[in-house]
């Protein structure tokens, strides 16, 4: 239990934005408690990554994050751009690698990263009360007030880096919502987002014989495309491009599947029919696509049987099926699975310099509570050390 009781400032939430708005603070002289309630500190950290934290990119920029307000991230990401995270790792001596696009990834554990920036609250004299529930907050005259289980505390200044609704199982909660509806913010409909998308019915019956099956692709919703990996699962559809477009989809709205991008199936079909004719169709597909794959893609167009047999009407459906496969989701795991929270805090009532709250003096927000979010590959930490940074600058 923390012996004192009066701060400066509180930060209520001990994830990599907390922690980071708290080493800030700290090292400008600022008295600094960091209140959580989980047991373990900075536990979506740790799990990150596959358990090696995907602690930033290096390609990060504001277009790489969706808000309602689509400018608000670009102060505090200039100001706190990903080569200052890196230098930070770099003199705790943390060996990492470039996994690819950008994607910086630890080489040994995420265990690093929330060790470093343990010690880091330590040197800057912040005190991290974990396991502690709170029961109320209050703003009397100028300072706040923040009951818990373990006592009240207060502070000139409260920072809410409670995070979004995803992964319930390690502790998110809707609190930091809450608290900003109780101080008068508008929270933007939060979803989950980066979250794997279920089908139902017919479709669903015949796409669990591709479960686990993992295949380079590009999917499209709208004029928003990413090429990376798709993969079947037993609900539906998952893999890092699912997961990115997961974040722009609209329910009831379809996304477009081209499972094989870079090539014109319906072009190359008919040079095959052309040589090798008497060749069955699915085993042509087959040389592109795993076997099991092509079967599927032949059962959807209702074709089967050898390419001599089909005119250019049939091998456009057949290519259709491949390079421009219309998919209407049933949804989404849901925040049980999703790796961020799209929508929270309306970031049109914040400081987007100092991520104070503009309807009340000395309350800051930073973080995944507010409604920006980050696609896939290290932008949403790259979000929580730079707007951490920020509102540590200023509280």
């Amino acid at each position: 239990m923390a012996a004192k009781l009066s701060f400066d400032t509180i930060i209520l939430g001990a994830g990599a934005a907390g922690l980071m708005c708290a080493i800030t603070a700290g090292n400008r002289g600022r008295q600094v408690l960091v209140i959580d309630h989980s047991e373990k500190i900075g536990e979506k950290i740790r799990i990150s990554g596959g358990g090696r934290c995907n602690f930033t990119n290096i390609h990060s920029t504001p277009k790489n994050f969706l808000s309602s307000n689509k400018h608000f991230c670009v102060s505090a990401l200039k100001r706190y751009p990903p080569h200052n995270f890196i230098d930070l790792v770099n003199r705790h001596d943390i060996a990492w690698h470039d996994k690819g696009e950008g994607q910086l990834f630890c080489d040994n554990s995420a265990r690093d990263i929330v060790a470093m920036l343990l010690q880091e609250c330590r040197q800057a004299n912040v005190t991290i009360q974990g396991q502690t529930q709170i029961t109320s907050v209050e703003k009397i005259n100028d300072h706040f007030f923040v009951t818990t289980d373990a006592g009240t505390f207060t502070a000139n200044a409260l920072v809410v880096a409670t995070g979004g609704l995803s992964i319930p199982k390690i502790g998110a909660t809707s609190f930091g919502h809450t608290l900003a509806i109780q101080f008068g913010h508008t929270i933007i409909e939060p979803r989950p987002g980066l979250v794997p998308l279920t089908f139902s019915g017919d479709l669903l019956e015949k796409i669990k014989a591709l479960t686990g099956l993992a295949v380079p692709a590009q999917i499209r919703f709208g004029k928003i495309a990413f090429n990376e990996a798709l993969l079947f699962t037993h609900r539906g559809l998952s893999g890092p491009a699912i997961l990115q477009i997961s974040s722009y989809w609209q329910e009831g709205q379809p996304i477009t599947i081209n499972l094989l991008p870079g090539v014109n199936v319906f072009e190359e079909l008919g040079k095959t029919r052309a040589t090798k004719g008497k060749q069955q169709i699915n085993n042509v597909l087959s040389t592109w696509l795993p076997s099991r794959l092509a079967d599927f893609v032949c059962a959807r167009a209702g074709i089967t049987g050898r390419l001599a047999d089909f005119n250019n009407k049939k091998l456009q459906k057949v290519a259709d099926a491949v390079n421009n496969w219309q998919v209407l989701p049933q949804g989404t795991e849901g925040y049980r699975t999703a790796e961020v929270t799209l929508g929270g805090v309306d970031t049109t009532e914040i400081s987007s310099k100092t991520m104070e709250s503009t309807k009340v003096s000395n309350l800051y927000f930073i973080g995944e509570v507010m409604d920006v979010t980050g696609q896939l590959g290290g932008h949403n930490f790259q979000w929580a050390w730079a707007s951490g940074h920020a509102a540590g600058q200023f509280v």
